[in-house]
Order: C-alpha cells, then structure tokens, then sequence
C-alpha cells in the first residue's frame, strides 16, 4: 500500500484568551469538522495560542529598559523596551543588524527577536503589548497531550510549532519548539540505504517537518487556522522532548 499522509487544518478554531482551556476548544473544533481523533495521529498546534492560553503578554508600558537594551535598540533600531524583554527571554544575543536581533532563548535555539512580536494579538496604539513564547514548550504539549487523553480516551502525538528563518536560506518554514509522545529526531545511523551502504549521519528532523507541513495550511496573517490534524506520519513514540532538535555549541559552525 503506497504511504499518505493527510493534513486537515481545523476550520472555524474560535480566538483564544488567557486562561482558555485549548484541549476542549481542540474537541470542540474537531467536532464541528467532523472528525475524531484516532491512535497515531499528531496534532501541530500553533505557537501563538498557546501562549495566548498560557497569558504570555507583556505590557511595553510596564517594562522599563536598561543600559542594555538601550544600546541594542539604537543599534536595530527597534522599541528599547521590546529589546528589554528579548533580553530578558534570551541566553545571549547571537548577531544584531538594523531590524533583526538574533538571540540565543532560555530555551535553548538560536531565533529571531527571541520569538517575541505583536502580529496577530489584539493590540492598540495607547497601550501596545507582545507575546512571548511559552515558559516551557515541552511541558506545555505535555499537559495537552493528557488532557485530550482523558477526554477523548487517545493520547495524540503533540507538535507545537513557530516560525523561524535559516542559515544560508531565505524565508522562514515552520519549526517545532514543543513536542510530546513523538521521537522529534529519527536516528537511522547504522541502516541500510536501497544498495546496502551504512548510513553514518543520516538524523532527520521528523518533529521540523510535520511542522513545517503544518505551517503551510496554518499560513502567517489571516487565515486563522491554528490546529492542523496530521495522520498517517508514522512517528515513533518517544517522551524524549524538542531538546533533541537543538545542535549544542560545540558542533554548531554558524556561532
């Protein structure tokens, strides 16, 4: 039987406020698009509201920059007080041009902006805020993944994905910076290729793609389309954690 894999982003998925429980608003909307989950379906949730869940705004009003982001920001010319929150969300500043700042995060990848914007988060003028990533992407995907397992009796593999940019190429694809149940990245150093040669560094990034796939339904402005439903991925169990997708300094020739 020839592989397919079925992508279905769920239509209709309502705005999401802090404090909003996302397995049921997941239920809800897997309902009203006539599906059901099964055993190994994954579904690729999008970083933005679980944020919002999780209330991850910060008021600029309320942020106070130091010497630091003072600095940063005539330099990327960005908001002063939006660079203090990148500051304070990152492990150590990577490059900065007029624009960009690229960032080490807390959490361990190399990003843009440290992840933080304003795009598609209600906002005005007098009081403008932004979205940080969420505290722990891992445990977040971890406690939905229970969630719908208690209350739809299927534990479904869980990605929660951003968007980011890549060295050497242009344009941003979707990444996973959460994951639960899924082995992010699939060791096949000592396997066979078609003519019997070894493979010896062969570790493909399993967790980025399906994310990335995800990415291209959810699209980056209005469509509103934050939960996609991916089936027949085939994606090996595994409580192992998004960890696994991030190269540590020693072996990372872009820093």
């Amino acid at each position: 039987m020839a592989r397919r894999l079925e992508l279905v982003a769920l239509e209709g998925f309502p705005l999401v406020e802090p404090g909003a429980e996302l397995s049921r608003l997941i239920v809800e909307s897997l309902r009203h698009n006539g599906l059901q989950l099964q055993a190994g379906d994954v579904l690729v949730i999008a970083q933005k509201i679980v944020s919002k869940a999780e209330g991850r705004y910060v008021r600029l009003a309320d942020v106070e920059p130091g010497p630091e982001a003072l600095a940063l920001a005539e330099r990327a010319g960005k908001d002063p007080r939006q660079v203090e929150v990148m500051l304070r969300e990152s492990r150590a500043v990577i490059r900065a041009r007029p624009g960009v700042i690229i960032v080490e995060h807390r959490q361990g990848y190399v990003h843009a902006n440290a992840g933080i914007d304003r795009s598609n988060i209600p906002n005005s003028p007098e009081g403008p805020r932004v979205l940080l990533l969420p505290r722990d992407p891992d445990a977040s995907a971890r406690a939905l993944r229970a969630e719908l397992a208690a209350s739809t009796g299927v534990a479904p593999q869980i990605i929660i994905n951003d968007s980011a940019g890549r060295a050497w190429r242009n344009g941003t694809v979707g990444i996973a910076i959460g994951t639960a149940g899924l082995e992010p990245v699939r060791n096949q150093i000592g396997e066979p290729d078609l003519f019997g040669n070894i493979l010896q560094v062969t570790e493909p990034a399993v967790a980025d793609e399906l994310a990335a796939a995800a990415s291209l339904l959810m699209g980056q402005s209005t469509q509103g389309l934050p939960v996609v439903l991916a089936r027949g991925a085939g994606l090996l169990p595994s409580e192992e954690g998004s960890g696994r997708l991030i190269r540590d300094r020693a072996t990372d020739l872009f820093r």
